[in-house]
């Protein structure tokens, strides 16, 4: 039998937790699902589901300027990606910039 390296393996639970439960030297906060990244996610993941559902614009009328639909339907979800991106984008600086001042109200509040 080959031998797994020691580095991949998970380490055991008394070796990675000291007397408080935590992390000795990586005491950082796991990613939590809020609201806002809920949001964030479906703002990226909108685009994808309605081009990728094909059936729903798979037609001719109505025409928009001449263009069939299933031409002038996807040139408007660039727009639209955009503007979520863009949004997801803004959202998730704003969190981050919230978790890193509550994590330094932390970090100052210990001392």
């Amino acid at each position: 039998m080959s031998e797994v390296p020691k580095a991949s393996q998970a380490p055991d639970s008394t070796e990675a937790t000291g007397a408080t439960g935590t992390t000795g030297a990586t005491d950082r906060q796991q990613p939590v699902v809020t609201p806002v990244r809920v949001v964030v996610a479906l703002c990226l993941i909108a685009p994808f589901i309605a081009m990728l559902w094909v059936s729903s614009y798979a037609r001719v009328e109505p025409t928009f300027a001449g263009m069939p639909f299933f031409y002038w339907y996807q040139m408007l979800w660039v727009v639209i990606s955009t503007g979520l991106t863009m949004i997801a984008y803004w959202l998730w600086q704003r969190d981050q910039r919230a978790r890193a001042a509550a994590a330094s109200r932390k970090e100052g509040g210990d001392l």
